[in-house]
């Protein structure tokens, strides 16, 4: 429902005090939707390495990737932003039986959505099993 172009540039800096910078990204993103309507987005990174500029939008587009592939899944299926453990390290123990539980139905072979294998596993005992002995 839109085209969308990117636009980057890289400057290597070495007089800036400011440590462990190398160089300065700059991604512009222009988008034109359906009904004509344009957008434009400046975004502008603090590099530590020296890089292109198409390295520079592949990086950025690898960081929103791992945006949807795994916090948005966790946020979305298992609620996580809702999360009210806040005390020790029970928010990281969760987190991570929230990773462990993403992964096994992952790997399940079942071709159902993570959504539909969530509510199979809550339904069906033997489904469940096969979730926890498919677990390598």
């Amino acid at each position: 429902d839109r085209t969308e172009t990117r636009r980057a540039s890289v400057v290597a800096v070495d007089d800036i005090n400011f440590p462990g910078l190398q160089a300065i990204g700059c991604v512009e993103t222009t988008s034109r939707h359906t009904n004509g309507h344009l957008t434009s987005h400046v975004r502008y990174f603090l590099l530590s390495t020296t890089m292109s500029p198409s390295a520079l939008i592949e990086v950025v587009r690898t960081h929103w990737q791992i945006e949807n592939k795994l916090h948005w899944v966790l946020d979305v299926h298992f609620r996580e932003d809702a999360a009210r453990n806040r005390k020790d390290n029970g928010p990281q123990n969760i987190a991570f039986l929230r990773k462990i539980a993403l992964n096994l139905l992952r790997s399940h072979p079942d071709k159902a959505s993570i959504r539909r294998k969530i509510k199979k596993a809550g339904w069906d005992d033997e489904f469940l099993t096969s979730l926890i002995a498919h677990m390598r």
